[in-house]
């Protein structure tokens, strides 16, 4: 047997038809998954960093006005997003509390500002939940394709060993004489794509979990900061409503 006849551009080549396709098919799971793995790794990078940092400065801040302004130049924050979506939602509260204070009648207007009050802080919660599970779909977008990889990629390369296998079993069958230097080369054939199938699955599912762990901590974080971000509402609405001495 010529070591020649083993390598593995010369085995793809001179496999059949079936065992090519499912190569080419693991090839494209394979190229897509690294090319998602790569996206994800730097855009998880990018959110994560400004997400820190926007929290750190809002905090330390506690200007609603100037963290609206900070928020504006995190392009990849979660966070950032999130709060400018709830602020948005607080100034029209303010304006619509505004306008209800306007009344000639005291009594009047100060019925009708509380029940804009708490229309609007049901508003800013509607709008804080629906900003967290938009960013949460933002970035869980490609994620679930490495899972499909890492599950499939092994059984489509098994397949294809499988079929490669009855087809060197049939050749076998119309030989006279049987040996490994026979063999080898319709074995080896088949194994390819099992072992194809494999390097796509592997850092297809690495990947996954740790994408998803990352995922998962923004997650809270973002979950976190919108409940935080609802209690300062309402609690300075609450000052607001106090009795002047």
């Amino acid at each position: 047997m010529n070591p020649s006849d083993l390598d593995i551009f010369r085995l793809i080549s001179g496999a059949g038809i079936v065992v090519q396709f499912i190569l080419f098919l693991l090839l494209f799971f394979s190229v897509t998954s690294w090319t998602i793995i790569i996206i994800k790794y730097r855009h998880l990078n990018k959110a994560l960093k400004e997400s820190h940092e926007f929290t750190d400065f809002f905090w330390s801040s506690r200007n609603l006005a100037e963290a609206f302004a900070k928020a504006k130049q995190m392009e990849y924050s979660p966070v950032a997003r999130v709060y400018r979506i709830g602020y948005i939602e607080l100034k029209k509260l303010s304006r619509s509390v505004a306008a209800n204070n306007t009344g000639d009648q005291p009594a009047t207007a100060e019925a009708a500002s509380l029940g804009a009050q708490l229309s609007g802080l049901d508003n800013v919660k509607r709008a804080l939940r629906r900003a967290t599970g938009t960013e949460l779909n933002r970035l869980t977008q490609m994620v679930p394709f490495l899972a499909t990889t890492g599950n499939t990629a092994p059984f489509i390369g098994l397949f294809g060993t499988v079929w490669g296998i009855m087809n060197s079993f049939r050749g076998i069958a119309n030989m006279k004489s049987v040996s490994i230097a026979n063999v080898a080369p319709g074995i080896s054939e088949a194994l390819i794509a099992t072992a194809a199938g494999l390097a796509a699955a592997i850092p297809a599912v690495i990947a996954f979990n740790y994408f998803t762990s990352r995922i998962n901590n923004l997650d809270s974080e973002l979950e976190s900061f919108a409940s935080d971000f609802l209690n300062i509402i309402e609690l300075d609405k609450l000052r607001d409503r106090r009795p002047k001495a």
